[in-house]
């Protein structure tokens, strides 16, 4: 297996096209077509996890947070940043970051601190936008079926929880029929007209690729007329954030501690005790200050975040319990996360859990 392949294996999880824009992911360092010996899956790439990798034979690392974030004017070794990437060009290890792909999957990071504190009716904190897209074609009568299932098995009729959608009633796949088109089938000297049916099926912007590919290569126009159209739904499967609810309603104290105890932190801040009950949580792993008007927006009880700066916490008002666990701490499981993914995916050779503390952070 090459790091390329790989690569397909982590778009299942967390496709790169949903990376935010300000951001740095994929293939970091290294060669796409290199045969991978072992992976080391970390949160972060330092130079102690290069050499973790160096030792157990790992010439792949999938990391969550991207070593290189801004651009690289010189590698002279005099940053940590530099250090890490002349030691893996030396070892000839690739590395790879999911970052912000990851932070956006519904299955991602934000999932899992919803997994770790018990919540339940999860839904997306932040909906991303303009993820969705339509395509319209035409295929002969007698192609509708082949290109139907071609379609399907490249991505597209499948929007979140909607499969294999009907293609009689419209929604997010539907067929209909033209009785006036009667287009020229086939090539070069094999023309005949024939009566067309016009297709419509909504796809996930990352299947684009994959959808037009198979419908140039089923089609047997030699000319294909199609239009891709981005529609302005939200996704509901896709974004920033989560919120969820907990079984019972709590004290915020009884909160408060739940979360010292379930994401394993020394410390969490948080904003003024008003003696509400916590029932519906919001959370967002790593800095997310952005999101504290959602989550009150949502009707969120408590907002689980980190990097919180001394006035966000008087953006509370009593509406909200706010709640800063720490950004490696609301990251932490990320790992484990990817670990058991390529785990399940990938066979062949050893997945490792890196086993170096990345936090930089520490605590009196």
């Amino acid at each position: 297996m090459t790091v390329k392949e790989v690569m397909i294996q982590l778009e299942e999880l967390a496709p790169l096209a949903y990376s935010e824009e300000f951001d740095n992911t994929g293939l970091l360092v290294g060669d796409a077509n290199t045969k991978i010996n072992g992976i080391l899956v970390t949160l972060d790439t330092l130079e102690a996890v290069v050499d973790e990798a160096i030792k157990k034979n790992c010439n792949l690392i999938v990391s969550f947070h991207p070593i290189i974030f801004s651009g690289l004017k010189k590698i002279t070794g005099k940053t940590y940043v530099e250090r890490v990437v002349l030691k893996a060009i030396k070892n000839d290890i690739n590395i790879i970051a999911v970052h912000t792909a990851l932070d956006n999957s519904f299955v991602g990071v934000n999932a899992m601190i919803c997994q770790t504190l018990g919540l339940k009716n999860r839904n997306v904190l932040i909906p991303k936008k303009e993820t969705i897209k339509k395509l319209v074609t035409y295929v002969p009568n007698d192609e509708v079926e082949l290109v139907k299932n071609v379609l399907f098995k490249a991505g597209a009729g499948t929007i979140g929880n909607y499969d294999n959608c009907s293609f009689t009633t419209g929604g997010f796949g539907s067929f209909k029929g033209d009785e006036n088109s009667n287009p020229v089938k086939g090539k070069q000297n094999e023309l005949i007209t024939a009566p067309e049916t016009q297709i419509h099926v909504t796809f996930p912007k990352h299947c684009e690729h994959d959808v037009l590919k198979a419908l140039h290569q089923t089609h047997s126009y030699e000319e294909v007329a199609f239009e891709v159209t981005t529609l302005e739904n939200t996704n509901q499967h896709l974004g920033m954030g989560m919120i969820g609810e907990l079984p019972n309603e709590i004290s915020e104290m009884a909160f408060l501690k739940l979360l010292k105890e379930k994401m394993n932190t020394d410390c969490v801040r948080h904003s003024s005790i008003s003696n509400k009950k916590i029932k519906k949580v919001a959370v967002l792993g790593g800095s997310g200050s952005f999101a504290i008007k959602a989550a009150i927006a949502n009707g969120a009880d408590a907002y689980v975040t980190a990097d919180l700066k001394y006035h966000d916490f008087f953006s509370a008002e009593g509406k909200i319990l706010l709640a800063d666990i720490g950004h490696y701490e609301s990251e932490q499981y990320t790992k484990d996360l990817l670990y058991e993914f390529l785990s399940k995916k990938i066979t062949t050779f050893a997945v490792v859990l890196s086993q170096t503390n990345t936090n930089p952070i520490s605590y009196f």
